[in-house]
Order: C-alpha cells, then structure tokens, then sequence
C-alpha cells in the first residue's frame, strides 16, 4: 500500500486514518526517562508510557507510548503552548526532534504518541473507538496539563493543539468530540487534521460497495503488529471476497457496521455535536481511501458556521493515492493552495495557523472561512461554497454489457468551465439484475477517446434488487478543475473501477439511466 502524501510532521499515513476513543483511567507514567536533548536545537526530549483502559473488563491496563518534545524557550515561568501528534495506520510516533523543528523553532511543544495496537504502545487498534482510544487521547491530555511549562488556559485545560494525517487526524476529531461530549467543550484549541475521514463505512464501502483494493491494505498494514481485533480481519476479508460489507445479517458473518457505528465525526454530528474550535482540514483531492467529500463533510457538518469562519480548508493533489489504470486518472502531487496562502507547503501553513489562533501572534494569514481546492493543473480555486449551481442534460447513459466493459464518456459541458465542489446526477434507473452496479465519475479531454478521471475517482449507483426507470440521485465525486476550450467535460460511466476491482455487477446486465441530468458546482456563475 502506498500514499503519495508528503511526510509533514512525521505524519506516515499509511492507510486509513481510525483514530478514536476516550479515556476513564487515570494516567500514570509507567516508563518515563529523558532522553538526550539536541545539541543543535535545545530541545529537549522526554520518552514515556502511560497506563491506559485495558482490553477487556479486569484485564491488565494497556501501555500508551510518547515522545515529549521540549523546546529550548520554554519555563515555568515562559509556557508554551502543546501540539499534539500522532502516526497514520500501521505507523509509530515521531521521535527525532528535527521532524518538528518548524514547531518548536515556533515556541511550541509537542507530544508524539503510539496509538494503541501500533509502535510501542500495546492492546488493539479499535479505530478510533471513544471506549478505547478516546480513552488514550484523555489520559494524555490529562499528561500534559501536569507539565509546568505547558500553558494553561485552566486547570486541567492546557492551551492545546494538533496536528496528523489519516489515522493521525482521526485521533483529533475524536479526543475533542469526547470532550465535548462529556465536559461540554472541546479540549483542544485548535485541530489541523489530514486526509481523514467523516464516515468509516462510507469511506470504505460507499453504497454497500467495498473499496477491495483498500480493505485488503489496511488488513496488510496490521497484519505485522497483529494491531486489528481478529474478527475485523476477517470482516475486511470477507468484504473483499464478497463485494459486500459486512453487516452481520448472513449466519456466520462479521458485523462492521455495529463496529464502526462510533468511529468518527459522523457518529457525533448524528448526536447533535459540532465543534466550535478553528480547524485546519487538509484533504486530498486525488485520495481514492478518504476522498475529498469526506474532508468537506466534516468542513460542512462537524464544524459549527462560527468555527468556519476561523478556519481553513485546503485540498491538494495527494494523499491515498493508489494507480488510477481503469478508468485512466491523473499522476499529480501538488499543494498550490498552501503555498498560495501560506508561501510554502501544508506544514508552513499549519504553524501560522497555529500561530495565528493558538499564540494569537499578529498576523496576515488570509483565506478563513473559505475552500480553496487545487486542480490537476496545479493551479487553486477558492470558493465559499461546493453546491451545485448549474445542471446540463445528458440524456440516456449506460454500462456495456458484462462485468469487464470499457468506461464510456458522455459529453456534460464544453469548455472553457470552471468547477469546484461536490455534483451529482439524477434520472431514471433500469437495472434487471440482481446487484447491479455501475461507476460514475467527471473526465476531461479533446475528445472521448482521451477523456480521463479529473481526479481519480468514481462512486458505485449499487441496485440490490432489479428496477426499471426507477428516479435515483448518484453522489459523484468532488473535483475541482478548469476545463479549457477546446477540451470537454464528461460524465464517465463504467461498469468497472481498479479502486473496487471485483466489484462490478454481481449478475450480467447493463445499468441504464434515461433522463440524465448532471447538476455541477460552477464558478463564476
């Protein structure tokens, strides 16, 4: 499994970012020695563990393991604000002080943390599950608010940031939304989270339809620590196998749906909770895992209308990036959005947000409360909004026959367009089979025998049961592009995809859509 997001902070991202869980024991420092303080910067460097929640009900408590980075300016009597980090799936915690030079160059310290199942911390990865690492994410804050030169805003509430990407930003959403949820307010000041995800299952299984290709990485990825409950290996597995996620209703088969029903901002929006803290979400535009409508998700639902108007929201050209061969994609790395608004990469942009909302330095940072999306042509769009405002009539759009037909491109609009933010298409739905499914995506080209995936992605229409002209609405994936004249806008529809290989229709037969109409977010309209 690979990610072509850039390594920003010692951020591994590995797969999927799972981070949840909250903590009722106490913490006590288990293994705490200092380390050698760099030479070169002063910072000082403290390894520990804590004791955290055990496994099982009277099992032993599971160790949680840290790095504690000091910097040469902080006292007792000069504190500092805390940053937070922590590891993507299947990686460890941060410990040479030169990843996170930009920081404490900045005058802030930062804790890096082994989450469970991971590293040198011990018990099982519960993807971001609040009884377990919402628990682990507790007991390190309650850790750091006994350090003397970390500053408190009150007792027990150090001035508290945090930064990570995948799973290392689902550990951010969900240690303040368990703060939230029992203290009435978010413990940390500020989040800065990456390439993570709103909702598991819909991250993993959009409509019921499994990413096969990402199921079974995230399932490698573990495999080396055994960091996975053993019945979520078999899930994943089964999920492959079957083209179906696991909901426990066939005899003898795992139940993700009850095992995720936690595990994200999702579940805490669905109670009614928003945070109301400035968050810097960073989200990957290419990102076949957690694809950009799952960072907008939490931009539009997890955050309160005031919050957004403190925060900021970048999509750059990266993140978990497999091949994009069937249908055909874009090979892009870039961030033209942070170094349009930052002068450099999303790490540059984190401290001086930070330094903005968290040591509340003067400063000329812009873009708050605005989306600001790069294109494939590495340029970068900002808006205040990724509705829909135009629709175009396609017509009658249709799958080949068999599981192994080519994608096909109907034509949507010529350019010159510009659109950025989230479309779908609406008509009317004939599928005779049993499990029919077809994918839908936005391409570009001079003509249909080179129009290509904007970025990379598709979303499943899955029919269980047979229909015939059946009104539907069929999500499509967030983009942004600018389409020049001379180019055209497609909608592409393929009855495969190398994402979900193996999850084309369960039975022959095409996926027909009369009265297709696309209903795109264009700009400058």
């Amino acid at each position: 499994m690979t990610s072509r997001l850039a390594l920003r902070f010692g951020v591994l991202p590995l797969g999927a970012t799972l981070l949840a869980a909250t903590l009722a024991a106490v913490p006590t420092a288990t293994v705490a020695s200092p380390a050698a303080s760099s030479a070169r910067s002063g910072v000082a460097v403290t390894n520990g563990c804590l004791s955290s929640v055990p496994e099982t009900k009277g099992g032993a408590p599971v160790k949680i393991c840290y790095s504690i980075f000091k910097p040469a300016s902080a006292t007792s009597a000069k504190r500092v604000p805390m940053v937070i980090h922590s590891h993507g799936w299947g990686g460890s915690r941060t410990t040479d002080p030169a990843d996170f030079a930009s920081l404490t160059r900045a005058g802030y310290g930062v804790l890096s943390f082994d989450q469970r199942g991971f590293g040198a911390s011990g018990g099982k990865a519960h993807v971001e599950n609040p009884d377990f690492e919402g628990q682990d994410v507790r007991a390190l804050v309650r850790l750091v608010s006994r350090l003397r030169w970390v500053q408190q805003d009150a007792p027990g509430d150090p001035r508290l940031g945090a930064i990570g990407g995948s799973y290392g930003g689902g550990y951010q959403f969900l240690g303040a939304f368990e703060s939230l949820r029992l203290k009435g307010k978010p413990v940390f000041d500020a989040l800065a989270p990456e390439i993570t995800w709103h909702d598991v299952s819909q991250s993993l299984a959009p409509e019921g339809v499994v990413r096969t290709a990402w199921a079974l990485a995230l399932s490698a990825a573990a495999l080396p620590t055994q960091a996975l409950p053993e019945r979520v290996y078999k899930a994943l597995v089964e999920g492959a196998a079957t083209g179906t996620w696991p909901d426990g209703s066939i005899p003898g088969t795992e139940d993700l749906v009850t095992f995720f029903a936690k595990n994200g901002p999702k579940h805490h929006v669905d109670a009614g909770r928003r945070l109301d803290i400035p968050v810097l979400l960073g989200q990957g535009t290419t990102d076949s895992l957690f694809p950009l409508q799952q960072g907008l998700a939490n931009w539009q639902r997890a955050i309160t209308p005031r919050a957004r108007k403190q925060s900021i929201f970048v999509g750059y050209n990266g993140g978990h990036v497999l091949p994009a061969v069937l249908p055909q994609g874009v090979d892009v790395t870039s961030d033209p959005c942070s170094r349009r608004l930052g002068g450099g990469d999303f790490r540059a942009l984190t401290v001086k947000f930070f330094d903005k909302v968290l040591q509340r330095k003067p400063s000329s940072l812009g873009g708050f409360g605005k989306i600001h999306l790069a294109t494939p042509d590495n340029t970068c769009t900002t808006v205040s909004s990724v509705a829909p405002t135009t629709t175009y009539d396609v017509g009658t759009v249709a799958t080949t026959e068999g599981p192994a037909g080519a994608p096909i491109p109907y034509a949507v609009a010529e350019g010159p367009i510009r659109i950025a933010g989230s479309s779908y298409l609406t008509g009317k739905v004939t599928a005779l089979g049993v499990n029919n499914r077809a994918f839908y995506g936005l391409a570009v080209g001079t003509s249909p025998l080179d129009a290509h995936l904007v970025q990379n992605n598709v979303l499943p229409l899955n029919e269980r049961l047979p229909v015939s002209g059946l009104a539907r609405r069929v999500t499509l994936p967030s983009v942004a592009i600018d389409v020049p004249a001379g180019q055209t806008l497609y909608l592409l529809v393929s009855p495969v995809s190398d994402t979900f290989v193996t999850m084309g229709s369960r039975t022959p037969g095409a996926v027909v859509i009369d009265d297709t109409v696309v209903h795109l977010p264009v700009v400058g309209r």
